[in-house]
């Protein structure tokens, strides 16, 4: 398995629109509702949009490819933020992998260019937000050194309330 990565450009909308619902559809099955997953189709214009503008912007949040055989496969979104308390937090947005990519160890490696990548911002912490419901995604966090820190937020934006949890890196 050789994995590339590379930085997105507004070009690769399409292709990131297009793994953000294959790969939320194959892994939040059975966790965010069926009406919801399957909207995400009929609105993959405005997606393809977003992308294509966050991703013309300069500075933060990153977007990044993953490639296989010239192909974008998953795509990775990390941000830097700041509190009062510490500086260059590092936050994951996103690590969205097609699902027949998946168990190969693209995400182990995904995640390992995200920290290294947030490191190199200096970041004193990083962290991410999982469904509460996705055991499949937080024992993969934890496995690679994330720990719950006990914090929770409600979404209600899927058409039923879900519940995230904080996962951290202390680095």
């Amino acid at each position: 398995m050789e994995i590339n990565i590379r930085k997105a450009i507004a070009e690769d909308a399409y292709d990131l629109a297009f793994c953000h619902i294959s790969s939320w559809q194959s892994a939040y099955k059975g966790i965010v509702p069926d009406e919801y997953l399957e909207k995400m189709l009929i609105e993959k214009d405005q997606l393809i949009e977003r992308y294509r503008n966050n991703i013309k912007d300069t500075g933060y949040p990153e977007y990044f490819c993953v490639m296989y055989d010239g192909k974008i496969v998953g795509f990775i979104i990390i941000n830097i933020s700041f509190d009062n308390e510490k500086h260059n937090i590092g936050e994951i947005w996103a690590v969205y992998l097609i699902e027949e990519f998946r168990n190969m160890g693209y995400g182990k490696e995904m995640l390992k260019f995200s920290i290294e990548k947030l490191k190199n911002l200096e970041s004193e912490e990083i962290f991410l937000w999982v469904f509460e419901e996705n055991i499949k995604a937080r024992n993969f966090y934890e496995k690679n050194n994330f720990n719950y820190n006990g914090e929770k937020r409600e979404n209600a934006w899927y058409g039923k309330p879900l519940i995230q949890l904080k996962y951290v890196l202390n680095i």
